[in-house]
């Protein structure tokens, strides 16, 4: 029974990083904005993932610390987490941003309508609430229902124990060990995290490296860290079974023909996320779907007329803050405002210790493509802000074509991702690197290091 019928300029389905993003930006341009949400606004990102994962993070590199205090002269006799009250204050901080979009979405004129949408055509969602059905008229559509944790077809998937990434986040308890399956940013930072409280970690990868996107040098390096952190890495390993033993889990795997297996406490699934394509509504509505992702032009558009998609469900990278800008571009195309997105310009970041960020191409995808670079790498341990914090593990590495002009940048180091943006500008700006060797960087500071590695590709390297 529908109890209420609704007409707007843009409807949203779903409110995670690219939904609401969408609905502010086309709420500023002046547009009646209708935005569906069956969860919590701010999506997987603010409620499952990248914010409560970075704040428990916060928790295990605080009690790293301690550990190593007295290198810095404080003698702490023992750290010891509770894990319940860092849960408590992951939740306050979720809690805290959700208030803030709840409060911020009405205040900017936008209707939020909690409920499970359901789309009808092109111009008409369907809200299933709990007081009724909202019919939902609109004159454009943009679909941001964002994604899931993917469950691998392995047997023994759902035995007790098993987790994914949303129940590792709300653990009762702290386990004594944990193997995690899959080597990439989802199972690296969880790693981090469970390893520097006293969890025995072991990750199993089925790629011949951790991080199979990234630089090689990068990935190498990083793994050569995380086992002196004690963390163990199976790599080239297909997990075939999973099943219970007297020390708990067991997980079966095979190196080559060799099968192995390793116990443990928990696993942890994170091979990666589901993009939510498969629903009946978006075949109805006749999208054009490619490897489960729905298929954009670079103004956000689908191939049905007045339909656009933004954040995970377009694919690609699954990051949140490209997702802002997917949503934001979305609804200005929408509007008439004809935006594109750089994609040659999005950093990753991967919140291990030491962090991973990345922007633009590496070594590697450039010789691949025929570019003739030359490379620039500065070593942390050469850099007079990283020893002060001793922080002295990881490095710079700035990629540029033959014209010196910069198109690729990795670091491994601390704060990389709050100094990799420096080079992201650089790539959106298509600047050369004379000109970062040339701007005068603060000392002593981590972005030293880009300065350097800049200087080294233009000739005029100092500290090296």
């Amino acid at each position: 029974m529908i109890r209420d019928t609704i007409n707007t300029t843009i409807a949203i389905l779903g409110g995670g990083p690219a939904g609401y993003v969408a609905a502010i930006r086309a709420a500023g341009l002046g547009a009646e904005v209708v935005l569906v949400e069956k969860g919590e606004l701010g999506g997987v990102c603010l409620n499952v993932g990248c914010v409560p994962t970075k704040t428990l993070l916060k928790s295990s590199e605080l009690c790293n610390n301690i550990q190593q205090s007295k290198e810095f002269g404080i003698d702490v006799s023992q750290s010891k987490i509770d894990w319940n009250i860092s849960i408590e204050r992951k939740n306050r901080v979720v809690k805290n941003l959700n208030m803030g979009l709840e409060n911020i979405l009405p205040h900017k004129g936008i209707n939020v309508v909690k409920g499970t949408g359901k789309i009808i055509s092109s111009k008409k969602i369907m809200v299933i609430t709990s007081e009724g059905e909202i019919e939902v008229n609109c004159e454009k559509l943009i679909i941001a229902s964002g994604s899931e944790p993917l469950i691998p077809n392995i047997e023994g998937i759902n035995s007790p124990g098993v987790i994914t990434s949303t129940d590792a986040l709300s653990l009762n308890k702290l386990p004594g060990s944990m193997a995690i399956i899959g080597g990439g940013a989802i199972g690296l930072e969880f790693a981090t995290m469970f390893s520097s409280i006293g969890v025995k970690t072991t990750i199993i990868e089925m790629k011949d490296k951790i991080l199979p996107n990234e630089d090689s040098e990068l990935s190498t390096e990083l793994m050569k860290i995380m086992k002196r952190k004690g963390i163990s890495f199976k790599l080239s390993a297909a997990v075939k079974q999973i099943k219970r033993s007297e020390d708990g889990l067991e997980t079966i795997y095979s190196i080559k023909d060799k099968t192995e297996s390793i116990s443990s406490e928990n696993v942890l699934l994170a091979i990666g996320r589901k993009l939510n394509s498969d629903s009946d509504w978006i075949k109805t509505l006749g999208l054009h779907i490619e490897n489960g992702a729905v298929v954009v032009n670079d103004r956000m558009e689908t191939n049905v007329d007045g339909v656009y998609a933004a954040g995970d469900i377009v694919g690609g990278k699954l990051l949140a803050h490209l997702a802002f800008m997917e949503g934001k571009t979305a609804a200005e195309n929408a509007l008439g405002i004809n935006n594109v997105i750089n994609y040659d310009a999005v950093p990753a970041c991967v919140y291990t210790n030491p962090e991973i960020a990345s922007v633009g191409i590496n070594e590697e995808e450039a010789i691949k493509r025929g570019i003739m670079v030359k490379t620039g790498k500065f070593n942390l341990r050469n850099n007079g802000r990283a020893l002060s914090l001793g922080e002295r593990e990881g490095f710079v590495k700035i990629i540029a074509d033959e014209n010196n002009t910069i198109i690729g940048g990795q670091i491994m180091g601390h704060s990389a991702s709050e100094i990799i943006s420096e080079v992201t500008l650089a790539i959106a700006l298509k600047a050369k690197a004379d000109l970062l060797a040339d701007m005068i960087h603060p000392h002593p500071s981590l972005s030293e290091a880009i300065w350097e590695a800049c200087a080294e590709i233009a000739g005029r390297s100092i500290h090296k």
